[in-house]
């Protein structure tokens, strides 16, 4: 049997979580002792008509877990259809019903060979040894009510969209949630419940929100004190801003959280279409305005959707992945990917399909793309918040493009990319100075195709970056006193940090600006206890260096 082969470079971003209560502070989700826990989760669907998780016909579920775990997530969205719990003629069958009247014989096969303790049990059950078997591998689960009927998500007209639908009663979902909580009460890996997931239609409007979405809270939390309530938002939830205007009214605190999703199809094909740094500008500014204002708020965001096609061939998804990478970092946003699935059992009438837009290639036995993965390891981990603050704030020179961050080992060896893990404690000044925290050295631009250097003299223009261009990405150095910039990007050897003419300023829908795209992000994290750089202290004219 084929097994998952696990990344070495992936296992150092195991992170270990313990199955406690999860509560809020602020923005934050926090553990019982208060500190920061960070969800790096993946979705792993379990909604579509056999109701049962996906992959199991090609991996024993074991081995997917270890998988998770071993690609550096935290936590799963597991998600599930609301008639799994209240229709009695779906609650009642077994696996190999389920799979026989859908006509998936080849699945159970694969059912047998993988996980064959499976078949004989029901929907219900099988959910559960799913969930139990994800909190032996330490794996946090949110339950996500995705659908009420069994089936591919999303769309206007399917019945499922909003309160009142066809397929969408209120009381039957209340009733669903209740069951759910209800069912997973003292499992502690279960630490969160998101109410449904992408509200939309014709029939969607805000009072029905308030009163409904509030409903489903409370019951929720009378049913299970201990989750933590994840509440969506309107039109595929694309759309929280009606909360800037007023806040749900629960009767419980510190225990809900609001999430958001985000794809690069969510606005057509504007990334294609458009200039990349006023795109990214126009859509990162839309992105605050229906839900980012959150943050400030004092609310957590769960961006509990967002992905791309891992084949690397979507021109308009590979565009917003530069982007919404740098926005997760800049906001240290907890973040659930789509999704973990690379085939499906049936999808929209079609047997054993492709799924482009997962982790996992068609067999469930490989990564699709390693690459991708490894651009999204630096935001597994939290930059910042209760518990992460050993240091005053500072920030990193992330880079999207390749997931890493600036880093230099020494005065003799040069500035590159390198794990964000690495990257020394930089500090951008009132004087637009990016100055080493607790040294004299700042970032130098020498000239066009020239290494950026770190130097001592921080008067001069070419020690003034500006961010520039509607990404709020390009940082910019005057290198010759008139309006000529040159921006930082990366050497041609895909490593080394260099100056060139910045780029991509202007209307060109074709020009690719991603190698000079860097997010300045804040950190409060432990940068070392080591000088930086490793230096030896010495003496500058009148100034002892370090």
């Amino acid at each position: 049997m084929k097994s998952f082969l696990l990344l070495p470079f992936m296992l150092s971003l195991y992170i270990s979580v313990a199955t406690a209560q999860l509560s809020t502070n602020s923005r934050w989700i926090v553990d019982g002792s208060g500190k920061r826990v960070k969800l790096a989760c993946v979705n792993w669907p379990s909604h579509l008509e056999p109701m049962f998780a996906e992959g199991l016909s090609k991996q024993p579920v074991d081995v997917i877990s270890k998988t998770i775990t071993s690609l550096g997530f935290n936590c799963v969205r597991l998600t599930w259809a609301t008639f799994m719990v209240t229709n009695n003629s779906f609650a009642s069958l077994t696996i190999q019903q389920s799979f026989q009247a859908l006509n998936l014989i080849e699945s159970i096969g694969g059912i047998r060979a993988n996980n064959p303790s499976f078949l004989n049990l029901t929907l219900i059950q099988a959910f559960q040894a799913v969930v139990s078997n994800l909190g032996d591998n330490n794996i946090m689960v949110i339950l996500d009510n995705h659908i009420s009927k069994p089936g591919w998500c999303c769309s206007s007209s399917d019945g499922n969209g909003f309160f009142g639908d066809k397929y969408f009663d209120p009381d039957v979902w209340i009733a669903g949630l209740t069951k759910m909580a209800t069912m997973f009460n003292g499992v502690s890996n279960v630490v969160g419940m998101s109410l449904r997931n992408e509200l939309r239609g014709a029939k969607q409007n805000v009072d029905d929100w308030y009163r409904n979405m509030q409903k489903g809270a409370q019951a929720v939390h009378a049913a299970n004190p201990d989750v933590l309530v994840v509440l969506s938002g309107l039109s595929f939830d694309n759309d929280l801003s009606f909360l800037a205007r007023k806040q749900v009214n629960l009767s419980y605190t510190g225990k809900h959280v609001f999430e958001l999703h985000w794809y690069g199809f969510s606005d057509g094909q504007a990334w294609r279409t458009g200039n990349q740094n006023q795109v990214c500008g126009r859509i990162a500014s839309s992105v605050m305005r229906r839900a980012g204002f959150l943050l400030d708020q004092g609310w957590p965001l769960l961006l509990s959707e967002w992905g791309l096609d891992f084949r690397g061939t979507n021109e308009n998804d590979n565009r917003y992945f530069g982007c919404v990478l740098g926005a997760l970092a800049e906001m240290d946003l907890d973040w659930v990917l789509w999704g973990l699935q690379g085939s499906y059992y049936l999808r929209e009438g079609l047997y054993s399909p492709d799924e482009t837009y997962g982790l996992l290639a068609w067999d469930w036995c490989k990564l699709r793309n390693q690459s991708i993965l490894e651009r999204i390891q630096a935001v597994q981990q939290p930059f910042r918040g209760p518990g992460f603050s050993d240091v005053s704030t500072y920030k990193i020179l992330f880079h999207p493009l390749t997931g890493l961050c600036v880093v230099q080992k020494s005065l003799m060896e040069p500035l590159e990319l390198g794990p964000c893990t690495e990257s020394p404690a930089w500090i951008y000044t009132s004087e637009n100075t990016l100055a080493l925290k607790n040294s004299l050295f700042c970032l130098k631009a020498e000239g066009t195709g020239q290494p950026a250097k770190i130097g001592i003299i921080c008067s001069d223009s070419k020690s003034k970056w500006q961010l520039i261009s509607d990404s709020k990405m390009h940082l910019a150095a005057n290198i010759s006193g008139n309006a000529n910039s040159v921006c930082l990007d990366v050497g041609d050897d895909g490593q080394r940090i260099v100056t060139n003419p910045c780029k991509c300023l202007s209307n060109d829908q074709n020009c690719d600006p991603k190698s000079q795209w860097f997010k300045l992000v804040d950190s409060t994290r432990s940068f070392a206890s080591r000088r930086p750089f490793n230096l030896v202290p010495y003496w500058l004219g009148n100034w002892k260096v370090l």
